[in-house]
């Protein structure tokens, strides 16, 4: 016979055991982070050892764990179930009266039911109901109570239900459930600066040629050749609004702010996506896959890991930049997280954990504003690439051709923004993943 209390106690010895041996298997690494090494494991005896067998181990502790737990559910459902049962029969039927035996439920009659068969009553109806007529029980108020939940009361036949009597009050819970939008993802690693002027020109060294070489005595010197190119950025303007009647600005307090914040938002989540995938024709900003000279990397057979860190062998050997960041869509950060050896041990970390967002030492920017199947590995550095703002988002209300007369006004935003890579070739585009 199995029992709440032994399969909770059973519970929990399980758990402490399992903790004992995570407790055994976490270590630090090299670069400080948590991970866990079975084959420091000694707590389950000598006929378990090897990170292969802990792992199976550990695996099946755990499902016994799962199973124990759904048992407990169960049981604890059931013992639920049970003292609700209790409760309904309490109010329902009362206890025996204290002179007599056990009270047939078909003995305790309701207030109307009483009424209705006192003789008194009765001649009082037929003499025309003058004035009123007093009638005396001696009964205890609870059992009225539990009556009165099973049937009608004086002379009640119409059901009353919450379609034909009284609506329960529905209140609505304060606030709202956001939808579901991408998040702001790039421009928090790009470094943004404030900008007067409506296109961002600057000098690009085009051509560095260093000729030093060693000479002989009166000999002609060594010439070197070096030239610049103007290059330009546009400053373009994204923009956003929203009409809004009159009624809906003043009987909800916090709309203004919901539409200013919405606006705002919508307005940088543009931005971010225009950063990476842009196409440049105007009035769209140039995003970083879209510019000419970053660099190219295919994945071929290769595997993902591998296609990234020759990326960033690129970056330092063409383009002469210490890479930074890798940008990839989620889909394509799942295949490398689960990433598992042929004996079945995951390389980014256990399940257990959230594991590191980290690619060859560099952090991973999850990105979906591209399809999946292409990555990017970039220095996002000050010298290599800025975001320029000619101004912030702004937002402002008034009114638009006739909604004067018709108690409706617009809510509008707008900024001015570029984007310059000052060195294509410190970014490296990642395909075929």
């Amino acid at each position: 016979m199995t029992t709440i209390k032994q399969v909770r106690d059973e519970l929990a010895a399980k758990q402490d055991k399992l903790g004992a041996v995570f407790s055994e298997a976490l270590t630090t690494g090299d670069s400080g982070e948590k991970q866990y090494d079975f084959n420091r494991v000694k707590c389950l005896g000598d006929d378990v050892s090897g990170s292969i067998a802990v792992a199976e181990k550990v695996k099946q502790m755990n499902a016994e764990l799962d199973e124990l737990a759904e048992k407990a559910e169960t049981l604890e459902a059931a013992e639920k179930a049970a003292g609700a049962h209790a409760n309904r029969e309490k109010a329902a039927w009362r206890p025996s009266m204290p002179s007599g035996g056990p009270r047939d439920p078909g003995e305790s009659k309701s207030l109307g039911e009483r009424v209705v068969g006192e003789k008194a009553y009765a001649a009082w109806l037929q003499a025309g109901m003058p004035q009123g007529v007093d009638f005396k029980y001696d009964v205890m108020p609870t059992d009225m109570l539990a009556k009165a939940m099973r049937s009608m009361t004086l002379q009640e036949k119409t059901l009353m239900a919450t379609t034909a009597g009284y609506a329960p009050e529905s209140t609505r819970l304060p606030g709202f459930v956001d939808a579901a939008t991408r998040p702001i993802q790039l421009i928090d690693i790009i470094p943004f600066s404030p900008t007067g002027m409506s296109s961002i020109k600057y000098m690009e060294e085009t051509t560095r040629t260093h000729s030093s070489a060693e000479k002989a005595e009166g000999a002609a010197f060594a010439e070197s050749a070096f030239a610049f190119t103007e290059k330009t950025s546009d400053v373009v303007k994204i923009t956003d609004s929203l009409p809004v009647t009159d009624e809906q600005l003043e009987d909800v307090a916090m709309m203004q702010g919901y539409i200013n914040g919405r606006l705002t938002f919508g307005i940088r989540q543009r931005l971010d996506g225009q950063c990476l995938v842009g196409n440049g024709s105007s009035p769209n900003l140039r995003g970083i896959v879209n510019v000419s000279g970053i660099q190219t990397q295919a994945k071929g057979s290769d595997p993902v890991p591998d296609a990234f860190f020759k990326a960033m062998t690129k970056i330092r050997v063409t383009g002469r930049a210490i890479p930074t960041h890798h940008v990839m869509h989620p889909t394509d950060w799942q295949g490398v997280r689960l990433l598992r050896t042929s004996d079945g041990v995951y390389i980014w970390g256990s399940p257990s954990e959230a594991g590191p967002e980290r690619l060859w030492g560099l952090p991973v920017v999850q990105n979906d504003a591209r399809s999946a199947g292409s990555g990017l590995t970039g220095s996002f550095q000050p010298a290599w690439i800025s975001g320029f703002e000619r101004k912030g988002v702004d937002i402002q209300i008034g009114y638009v051709g006739t909604q004067f007369g018709e108690g409706k006004r617009t809510v509008r935003g707008d900024m001015r923004a570029a984007l310059t890579l000052f060195r294509p070739a410190a970014f490296c585009d990642v395909t075929g993943l």
